[in-house]
């Protein structure tokens, strides 16, 4: 049955219009929270001391009834290359059952998250003595609704397609019947854990989204590796999003969305095309100073993408500047503001192990310049190959009116650092502050967002970072699994071998990053890989904060690698390109990317001189 045939189609828009209200309000209400906490604590020195409790319970709500809406929308992380190339009825099958997958993932969740809320019921949070329960139920609620978008879903394909995906996933998850069935023990440690993670592999692969092919990884080796209760998936899951410095998430992708809606980013690239622009290579040189700017600001490489490209694709074309070559440069731009704060990238690996969002900050200022100039001198090189034209020459009258226009866009970036590094305040509270300047600048003096605007802005953030706080949610989990099979210690012993080779240990970590950045799409590499590897830098010799910010320019180059990398066919659809020709076009730029990072490897000051000159530790 098509979308169109669904019956009671306005229900289901009544059901997403209820929960957008929901996540929406727990988005700007603990926004509103996070303000008026700094403000309490600066000015009246009377913080709000529930801030935190309020902050687990607005994650939870995004984080998993907002997960159930971006499934809806289909804004989950999931690799699509491999599926794109089957046959149209081959990949019909194969979405539904990854819709089948998710139910059974929903159901079992569900069960085993109202033993959670059972179990939580007699706490009480130490400030609002409010009963635990209430930090729970979000999970199976957002579960329900999980199931009831995933049958939806599966009403809307093609009954033989449902039918016959139902099929397969019988086939598939019958062994594991007969296994509980019969087995008297687990499996070996080592085979179930390979079992786990040859799934999570094959189901991302073949379309599954990477949170829900986590969650599959987890409970399959939980029921074949251990016998330990499934209780263990949600309890992980909800304490994986409890944590105050992930609210820097979603205020971020908030503050990147208004800075796109808002007419923010625009004025940023036109005053930069007109400082930048009389050099050789005229705008594409202004497209990588643009995407030093503008990707610390708005922290999301997609929106960093569309806000640069959108904003330059007209002005190259009306200068017959090639649409492949300009496409290679801003995905190569992008791949190098990964480590521009406030990347997500950074958010996220700040989050997961053991490094300060600070340091990581001022740690990735100095590489991203080296890999940009890196790219600059390419630019300049290839310019005269392909007789790019120059910008008109340096006009001072309207470069001093683009100027003033720019300086409150330009005081965005600079507050937040100097809030972040002055001690104000934390960078999830300095985030806070960004979306509500933004707002301001777009709402009171461009006056480019009205009302409307403002809520779709509000419903697109909640949905982004619910994706992105669901799949942190489902990595926790699989991260507890991956420490309770010992792989982490087991990593430990392979490269203790490498004692005498710390260049060895960083280029293999460099090739993983690159690979599974490409397959993955970039952030689920450095979910997986991050937690698991950078404990052993240190045992090496390596400062572990600059062997994060290799690994997120590393992670970043595989996510815009082509053939498989998302990010360069965002890219190529921003620019209007031909993906093949842009592919080719795309190695040279490629092959600077690595030269640059393996400048920023093995030259360790462009890394720790800003975080040691601002008295950073680690």
């Amino acid at each position: 049955m098509h979308k169109a045939d669904a019956p009671h189609g306005h229900a289901l828009r009544f059901v997403d219009r209820g929960v957008d209200v929901v996540v929406g309000i727990a988005l700007i209400g603990e926004l509103v929270v996070v303000i008026a906490n700094v403000l309490g604590r600066s000015l009246f020195h009377a913080p709000l001391l529930w801030t935190d409790e309020v902050a687990t319970l607005a994650l939870s709500v995004i984080a998993f009834i907002g997960g159930a809406v971006a499934y809806r929308r289909d804004a989950h992380i999931s690799v699509h290359a491999i599926i794109g190339s089957l046959p149209e009825a081959v990949r019909a099958v194969i979405l539904a059952a990854a819709d089948w997958l998710v139910l059974i993932l929903a159901i079992v969740s569900v069960f085993y998250s109202v033993d959670l809320v059972q179990t939580r019921w007699d706490e009480l949070s130490p400030i609002l003595e409010l009963r635990g329960a209430w930090f729970a139920l979000p999970l199976p609620a957002g579960m329900v609704l999980l199931a009831f978008y995933a049958i939806v879903r599966l009403f809307e394909r093609a009954r033989r397609d449902v039918l016959i995906a139902l099929i397969a996933v019988a086939i598939l998850i019958a062994p594991l019947l007969v296994f509980e069935a019969l087995a008297s023990a687990p499996l070996p440690n080592a085979i179930a854990i390979t079992l786990a993670l040859l799934v999570v592999l094959v189901t991302v692969l073949l379309g599954l989204p990477v949170g829900f092919g986590l969650v599959l990884g987890t409970i399959l080796y939980l029921h074949t590796g251990t016998f330990v209760s499934l209780v263990a998936v949600p309890q992980n899951m909800a304490d994986g999003v409890g944590r105050f410095v992930l609210l820097a998430l979603p205020f971020f992708i908030f503050a990147g969305f208004i800075m796109e809606g808002g007419g923010i980013s625009r004025r940023l690239v036109m005053l930069i095309a007109a400082l930048v622009g009389r050099l050789r290579g005229g705008l594409m040189q202004v497209m990588v100073v643009s995407m030093y700017i503008v990707s610390g600001i708005s922290g999301s490489k997609a929106a960093d993408v569309a806000a640069v490209g959108l904003v330059m694709r007209d002005m190259m074309d009306e200068e017959g500047y090639d649409r492949s070559e300009s496409a290679a440069v801003l995905a190569a731009s992008a791949a190098m503001g990964e480590c521009i704060p406030p990347s997500l990238a950074m958010l996220v690996l700040g989050s997961v192990t053991s490094l300060s969002i600070g340091s990581l900050f001022a740690a990735g200022l100095i590489p991203a310049a080296v890999i940009a100039i890196c790219l600059m001198a390419l630019i300049y090189v290839r310019a005269r190959k392909y007789k790019t034209k120059p910008h008109a020459g340096w006009n001072w009258v309207e470069i001093s009116r683009l100027g003033v226009r720019a300086i409150i866009p330009f005081s965005m970036p600079a507050l937040l650092f100097l809030g972040i590094f002055s001690g104000f305040a934390t960078p999830t509270e300095i985030s806070a502050f960004a979306v509500a300047y933004g707002l301001g600048i777009a709402v009171l003096l461009y006056r480019q967002v009205n009302l409307r605007q403002f809520g779709r802005m509000v419903v697109e953030a909640s949905t982004v970072s619910a994706m992105v706080l669901f799949t942190l949610a489902a990595a926790q989990t699989f991260s507890w699994v991956l420490s309770a099979a010992q792989l982490p210690q087991m990593l430990a012993s392979t490269v203790s071998t490498w004692r005498d080779s710390a260049e060895l240990f960083m280029l293999a970590s460099i090739a993983a990053l690159v690979i599974l950045g490409s397959l993955l799409e970039g952030l689920p590499a450095l979910l997986i890989l991050a937690p698991l590897l950078l404990p052993i830098a240190p045992e090496l010799g390596v400062d572990p904060l600059h062997y994060g910010i290799v690994l997120l320019v590393a992670m970043g180059i595989g996510a815009f690698l082509p053939p498989l990398g998302v990010g360069f066919y965002i890219a190529c659809a921003v620019t209007r390109a031909p993906g093949d020709r842009a592919s080719v076009i795309m190695v040279p730029y490629v092959l600077v990317l690595l030269v640059g990072l393996l400048l920023v490897t093995f030259i360790p000051w462009f890394t720790l001189a800003v975080p040691h000159l601002l008295g950073f530790t680690h």
